[in-house]
C-alpha cells in the first residue's frame, strides 16, 4: 500500500476531493465595472493555474507570446475578439467560446463594450527556487 500523494516539494497537497470552487456567472455579475483578476486557484499541490479575468469595456491584452505553455481559455460574459499574427481579423469572441492558444504563438484580445471575462487554464509553472550564489 502507497502513503499519500505528495506534492513536488514532498508536502502533503490538500485532500484530493473534487469540489466547486466558484460560479462563473455570479463572480462576473458582481461589480461589472470591475477589471482584472476576479479569481484565482490557489489550492496547495495542484498541477494547473487558472484565473478569471475581466477586461473592462474597449481595454485589452496587448499582443504576446507565450513560449512555453498552451492555454485554455474560456469566454464567460461579455464580448470581445481573439486577434494572431496568422489572421487578417480579429476572430470574435463570446459567452461560450472555448479557445486553445498553443504555446508560441501571438495573440491579443480586446474587450467589447460590455467588457470581457474569461477563465484561463494552463500548466503550473514551477516555483522560483532560491539557491546559493556560485
Amino acid at each position: 500500500m502507497t502513503g499519500p500523494a505528495r506534492t513536488r516539494d514532498g508536502e502533503e497537497p490538500e485532500a484530493a476531493t473534487p469540489r466547486i470552487l466558484c460560479d462563473t456567472a455570479a463572480l462576473t455579475s458582481k461589480e461589472p465595472t470591475a477589471a482584472g483578476v476576479l479569481w484565482k486557484l490557489t489550492e496547495s499541490g495542484r498541477q494547473l493555474d487558472a484565473n478569471v479575468v475581466r477586461l473592462a469595456p474597449g481595454h485589452r491584452v496587448a499582443p504576446h507570446a507565450e513560449p512555453d505553455l498552451d492555454v485554455l481559455l474560456l469566454v464567460v460574459a461579455g464580448d470581445g475578439a481573439l486577434g494572431t499574427d496568422r489572421e487578417s481579423e480579429a476572430q470574435p469572441l463570446a459567452p461560450g467560446a472555448l479557445v486553445w492558444l498553443p504555446h508560441g504563438s501571438t495573440r491579443s484580445i480586446t474587450a467589447g463594450d460590455e467588457g470581457l471575462a474569461y477563465l484561463t487554464v494552463h500548466r503550473r509553472r514551477p516555483g522560483m527556487q532560491i539557491g546559493r550564489a556560485e
